[in-house]
């Protein structure tokens, strides 16, 4: 089998021609012919061979570029950009030039093509791709290997060589110089960033510095030919292509990249961190528009609120000379209910008073023991938490769902590719290696829990009636990873096929790094694999369908990163080939997150922006100019307000009679019969498909279902933590929880059952003081009339603000209203509008009225002229219609306070206090 490819898909033959435009104005390949003395021809003869030879000069350089980004609608580079040391200062006297394209489009496709048509147009012959890893630099060798016959065709059958640099054979760098065919080598930075030259101080044995040779990298050591191996590269002053050059970042290695005396560099990745010379870009959004790369879904797993285990998180250490602190997270109290909360603690702090004591941490949770250097936090219960690995979560439960839902997943794609000649492949992202693989003491390997769980996940898919024969190997055979720890083990696989461990490791790297066809054919066994670092840049596969991250704490991997091992169109098996399919309903990548498809996708649109992608916003202008509100002048001699004021200002007392029986009997009746069913703790898996537009990164939920876990609660002390939110005695709780008949629920979920029960016992309490309410004038206090004078000057957003357009009406230049379409910019219009309305005021902030429930505010005050002069308050319903059917949107508080500034107005003759919605129910 071997891979088909398309050598006309315009977005790589523009990225092409934009780099070989860059040398515009060097001698044609015609005219290019290996001489030592020719100045006007791209190669040129060394001493030690075959060299490229620019011809163009700096400004001719500096004009195409420009020419280049004008044309694809880039700003136009000033100068030639250097690369530059952390200092600022500038890395050797070569241009630099940046191509960004989307992960998945074929960048690597597109710089070997690159190096052909330099060929052709030019006849430049050295080329060196530098690699920041092993798995890059198998997938450059892999695509190297695959497009040699494709590239031969295209290109008269030309001559190419190309050689992954060891260290063992560098007499194949004097090949690379001598040879006049296509000269192409792939090297590791690593294998070359140690220079050998300078010399390193050491303590010599009288105690004082002595001087040593660092080793370096062989390339960098001088031969007994008296020359270093890199001296041949540096003599063919080669096109330097960098791939992932984010990852070259360093003082060391750019330094290491001027030494290898290129002619440029040609920079290539999704995600530069310096753009130098931009010359073209395909970036993540008209890639997706495009369709030139999978479309994106999450299946989220996340755990529903669980406020019942213990939950501890080192979040950061705070180290000073005589102290040391640890920020922790943990379930807090709250007037709301509990919520996680982080805080900051030293030796002999206790958790149960730092959460307003909850119970869950009453057992023992006093610190004992703060190590920043090994980064974890003892507590005098034995529990140790450290940094990355929270106590107290249900992480099992949701690492295995996630793995069941890939699963799932991976059995419904196949089900419909495989009969199509597509493979299904799924990814796994794991922290740590032990998870998946251990390592006895005798070297043995056994399974990890995650190796474990997959198996017993995939056996129990593998015989539902819906997948039948689809998948017909054993669980044991269909998942591998490849983990370094591979190389100290003796595996099972020895003792059973008389290979040893090695041949079993080297294996499973030639299939998943390297033997990419036989990965992607069906009847190959391997479609679930497993990795903890070495797949996660630079290793894709395009039959991935699901990446799956497993992580005990929150993952520290990129979005991008993650889902770049799986945005590359998927081939399917067509005869003897492996053919591109471009049909979008197939292409869908799906990311299996233990978070929320909106915080997933969220991340992913940060870090595009971080990266330079440009989302166009819509401006709303109007809703972010504010306006500046006035108090008129000479406000506090105008009569009509101080008529109206002095009807409303008196401040009110109340006193509350109700019976304990009452309250009581209404609350247990209330939890059981209105107190939702409490069930075990739950798990949401949600589905959603990701978009990635001009506008942003957004997710549209396809999917949602709930799924119980199994958790093991210490009990808590219920009538405590009901009184501690209700403020009732405790002899009343306990009758209300006992007379409720519901306590058989508390086990299911403690902390639910304590919620959701002083919910409604403060609902109840409520409604019992409400209706026990009496107020009463309080001699002499009233509403200050000069609080007015702190509005004055007061900015506020245009949109939350109507004009006045009768001044002498009210005190304000603006209304400050709820928003554009509230009722109550209808009404302070038809105030304005009705000239029986003699004054009118939107009620200040600060105008509250003391109520058992919470404070409340009317919202309007106005005098209306009828047979005789009138006084309102007035408040003006939140309403909504639907289906023509007014729906109150009050709350239940709300109305609660509502009734008590009713009976707070009864004591004021001359005001009647109304609820409407409009000025005419006011006054008609």
């Amino acid at each position: 089998m071997k891979m088909l490819f398309d050598a006309n898909q315009d977005f790589q033959l523009e990225a092409i021609r934009s780099v070989v435009a860059l040398f515009e104005g060097q001698p044609d390949s015609s005219q290019t012919s290996v001489t030592r003395d020719d100045e006007l021809a791209s190669l040129k003869l060394t001493e030690t061979g075959v060299a490229n030879h620019r011809v163009i000069i700096d400004e001719q350089w500096l004009a195409n570029l420009q020419a280049v980004q004008l044309a694809n609608g880039i700003e136009p580079s000033g100068v030639l950009e250097q690369m530059k040391l952390d200092d600022g200062a500038p890395v050797g006297a070569f241009p630099n030039f940046t191509v960004e394209m989307e992960t998945g489009t074929g960048k690597t496709y597109v710089y070997l093509r690159t190096v052909h048509e330099l060929s052709k147009t030019y006849g430049f012959k050295k080329f060196v791709i530098v690699v920041p890893s092993v798995a890059i630099r198998e997938g450059v060798l892999k695509s190297l290997q695959i497009t040699r016959e494709h590239f031969q065709t295209l290109y008269d059958y030309e001559r190419v060589e190309f050689t992954v640099y060891d260290s063992a054979k560098v007499n194949q760098l004097r090949n690379f110089a001598l040879s006049d065919a296509i000269q192409i080598l792939v090297i590791n930075i690593d294998a070359f960033a140690k220079d050998s030259s300078p010399l390193s101080p050491s303590p010599s044995p009288a105690g004082g510095e002595g001087r040593k040779r660092s080793k370096g990298n062989v390339i960098n050591q001088v031969r007994e030919t008296g020359m270093k191996p890199i001296e041949f590269i540096q003599a063919a002053q080669p096109i330097v292509i960098l791939d992932e050059p984010q990852n070259l970042e360093t003082d060391i290695r750019k330094q290491a990249i001027a030494r290898l005396n290129p002619m440029c560099t040609l920079r290539y990745s999704a995600t530069h961190r310096n753009a130098y010379n931009l010359v073209y870009s395909l970036d993540p959004v008209r890639a997706y528009e495009l369709g030139l790369v999978k479309q994106i879904g999450v299946d989220s797993v996340i755990e529903l609120k669980d406020a019942n285990q213990a939950f501890v998180e080192v979040e950061s250490f705070k180290t000073g000379k005589r102290s040391v602190s640890a920020k922790l997270c943990l379930w807090v109290n709250q007037v709301g209910g509990p919520a996680k909360k982080s805080v900051t603690v030293k030796n002999g702090d206790d958790l149960y008073a730092l959460s307003n004591q909850r119970e869950i941490y009453r057992d023992g949770f006093i610190v004992n023991e703060i190590d920043a250097g090994e980064g974890f936090v003892t507590f005098a219960n034995d529990v140790r938490v450290r940094t990355g690995s929270p106590h107290g979560v249900l992480t099992d439960a949701i690492l295995r769902l996630q793995i069941e839902a890939t699963v799932r997943r991976h059995f419904e794609k196949a089900k419909k590719l495989h009969p199509m000649g597509i493979k299904v492949l799924s990814v796994f992202f794991i922290d740590r290696v032990a998870n998946y693989r251990v390592y006895g003491e005798d070297g043995a390997i056994g399974n990890g829990k995650f190796a474990k769980w997959f198996e017993e996940i995939y056996d129990e898919y593998q015989v539902k009636d819906d997948f039948a024969g689809l998948m017909p190997h054993e669980g044991a055979k269909v998942h591998n990873g490849y983990f370094s720890q591979d190389k100290r083990a003796v595996s099972p696989f020895e003792t059973v096929t008389g290979k040893t461990n090695a041949d079993a490791e080297a294996s499973t790297f030639e299939l998943i790094m390297r033997d990419k066809e036989r990965l992607l054919d069906i009847a190959e066994p391997l479609a679930f694999i497993f990795s903890h670092s070495a797949l996660r840049e630079g290793w894709d596969n395009p039959n991935v369908f699901q990446i799956c991250t497993l992580a005990e704490s929150s993952s520290e991997i990129k979005k991008r990163q993650e889902i770049g091992r799986g945005l590359r169109l998927c081939v399917q098996s067509v005869g003897d080939e492996f053919v591109r399919v471009q049909d979008r309903a197939i292409n869908h990548l799906t990311v299996i997150a233990n978070e929320s498809y909106e915080d997933f996708a969220i991340q992913l649109q940060a870090e595009m922006t971080e990266a330079g992608v440009k989302f166009k916003r819509e401006m709303v202008q109007n809703e972010r100019d504010k306006v500046t509100v006035r108090l008129k002048k000479g406000y506090d001699t105008d009569s009509r307000f101080l008529e109206l004021w002095e009807k409303i200002r008196a401040r009110t007392r109340y006193r509350v009679n109700y019976s304990t029986a009452e309250l009581i009997d209404k609350a247990a009746q209330r939890i059981k019969e209105k107190m939702p069913a409490i069930e075990r703790p739950k798990v949401a898996l949600t589905r959603a498909d990701i978009s990635i537009v001009a506008a942003g990164v957004a997710g549209t939920q396809t999917g949602f279902r709930t799924q119980a876990v199994e958790a093991k609660y210490i009990m808590p002390d219920f009538v405590g933590q009901v009184q501690a939110k209700t403020g009732l005695a405790k002899s009343t709780v306990a009758r209300i929880l006992l007379d409720s008949g519901r306590m058989k629920d508390a086990v299911n979920n403690p902390q639910a059952y304590i919620d959701h029960a002083a919910e409604a016992v403060n609902a109840v309490k409520r409604e019992v003081l409400v209706d026990g309410v009496e107020y009463f004038k309080a001699d002499g206090l009233i509403y200050e009339m000069r609080r007015f004078e702190g509005d004055d000057l007061m900015d506020v957003f245009a949109s939350n603000v109507k004009a006045v357009e009768k001044q002498e009406k009210t005190l304000f230049s603006h209304i400050v209203i709820d928003s554009n379409s509230s009722p109550e910019r209808l009404f302070a219009q038809a105030c304005e509008d009705n000239n029986d309305v003699l004054f009118y005021i939107k009620l200040p902030r600060w105008f509250q009225i003391e109520t058992p429930v919470g404070p409340y505010n009317p919202d309007w005050a106005l005098a209306y002229h009828n047979d005789k002069i009138l006084y309102f308050v007035a408040e003006t319903k939140k309403t909504g219609k639907s289906d023509h059917v007014q729906l109150d949107l009050l709350r239940p508080i709300e109305d609660l306070r509502i009734e008590c500034g009713k009976r707070h107005f009864k004591n004021f003759e001359q005001v009647c206090f109304k609820v409407v919605n409009s000025l005419t129910e006011l006054v008609g």
